[in-house]
């Protein structure tokens, strides 16, 4: 037993990041069935069905890897980069009961009852684990405060959260509150952003293998564009936001080769999330009358976006069978 669960101790919470980027795909080929129909909706239904799969699996894991070892948990809690990965479960669990909401909404009141919890449960850990990780911010540097070099974009995943509140909230009934919580992600996503750009200046680039999380920094404006559709806002705010989105994956790509350079690790997911809320936006946009011009850009960002999640889901079932991901942070 102790031999089966040794590899647990190296189960940091960034793998949840396999749910959001298996979720976000479901969502993005949701979003293509506007374009290709029934097929796009199928799609999204088997990408849906795997991220829960995922997800499951991770809950028991992890519950595992707490009983077994518990200093392991405290050490990614007081980790001065780890701890902010600490959002994805709930961030999981918002983008779960939003596609659930997308897809099932009234086939049964018992379901929706159950999306509606498991979205609030979602939500109200999600808040929580924003004013944590905020929190840290204000204790003395040797405490675990704010300090440049711990400054990476793993810092917006609870900003990210925030801001995708709407997408099941507002259809399950939970306007209001989904609003106020968005309106929390858009007030600390261009601090951060502003931050982490000084972070650049004062403490240099990122370390080599967390280069990948770059892409992190396209997930806030592609998120707050697919929850300003869901909220009806006007049409430019929404392009608005994707051009901002637009920008900070081009100035991403031009990293590419300095991350082609590492070897494959669970930064590398970084990039599937950010990738689907991108696709995900400009789906939606091409579906709209002054969008038709980005409907073969979006189908070949929703492609790309696919073949990038298969990829990674691949390295990942390598590294899990030749024992190279589940080791101790170097």
């Amino acid at each position: 037993m102790a031999r089966i669960g040794a590899p647990l101790e190296h189960l940091f919470p960034a793998w949840f990041a396999l749910v959001m980027g298996w979720t976000g795909l479901a969502q993005a080929w949701l979003r293509g069935s506007d374009l290709l129909g029934d097929t796009a909706l199928g799609l999204a239904l088997v990408a849906g069905g795997f991220a829960a799969l995922i997800f499951c699996l991770l809950c028991l894991a992890s519950v595992w890897r707490l009983k077994l070892h518990a200093h392991a948990v405290r050490k990614d809690l007081q980790h001065p980069i780890r701890h902010a990965f600490m959002a994805t479960f709930p961030v999981s669990v918002i983008l779960l009961a939003a596609l659930g909401a997308a897809l099932f909404q009234h086939t049964h009141a018992m379901l929706d009852l159950a999306l509606a919890w498991f979205w609030c449960a979602g939500s109200v850990l999600e808040f929580v684990a924003t004013v944590w990780v905020i929190s840290r911010w204000l204790r003395p540097p040797a405490e675990g405060g704010l300090q440049w070099p711990t400054l990476t974009p793993a810092l917006f995943i609870p900003v990210v959260g925030n801001v995708l509140a709407p997408l099941g909230g507002v259809p399950l009934g939970f306007e209001s509150w989904a609003a106020a919580q968005f309106g929390i992600g858009l007030l600390l996503w261009p601090i951060l952003q502003t931050l982490l750009f000084v972070r650049w200046g004062q403490a240099g680039p990122l370390p080599a293998k967390l280069s990948p999380t770059l892409f992190i920094s396209v997930a806030p404006p592609s998120a707050v564009g697919l929850s300003l559709l869901q909220m009806q806002a006007p049409a430019l705010a929404v392009w608005a936001v994707w051009g901002m989105a637009l920008f900070f994956l081009v100035l991403t790509l031009t990293q590419l080769e300095a991350m082609r350079a590492q070897p494959f690790g669970m930064s590398f997911w970084g990039m599937s999330f950010p990738l689907a809320a991108f696709s995900a936006l400009t789906l939606r946009l091409a579906s709209t009358p002054e969008g038709a011009w980005l409907q073969l850009p979006a189908l070949g960002m929703l492609a790309l976006t696919s073949l990038v999640i298969l990829g990674l889901t691949l390295g990942t079932w390598r590294g899990l069978r030749n024992g190279s991901l589940l080791l101790a942070d170097a």
